[in-house]
């Protein structure tokens, strides 16, 4: 099995993940703020050179104005349309 973040699917995440913050109006600063993180951790996050964990995910989601079920759905609508 090869590591996750080689995957077209973490790269939809990733994807979506920036996608998610770019149409909440909020800049990569403004969520670090939010978070209590850094700017590069955002950007590392959303490069996929920083893998999040699921608690870490729902927080970033919760943050940006939807829940996690909501997001998952989305990057499986993603996914889907991608096959």
């Amino acid at each position: 099995m090869e590591k996750s973040i080689y995957t077209r699917e973490y790269k939809a995440l990733t994807r979506l993940l920036c996608q998610t913050r770019e149409n909440a109006g909020i800049s990569q600063m403004e969520l670090a703020e939010k978070l209590g993180q850094s700017q590069s951790f955002v950007s590392k996050c959303e490069r996929g050179e920083r893998r999040l964990d699921i608690i870490q995910l729902r927080t970033v989601c919760l943050t940006l104005g939807l829940t996690l079920p909501e997001f998952v759905e989305q990057l499986e609508r993603a996914l889907r349309s991608r096959k």
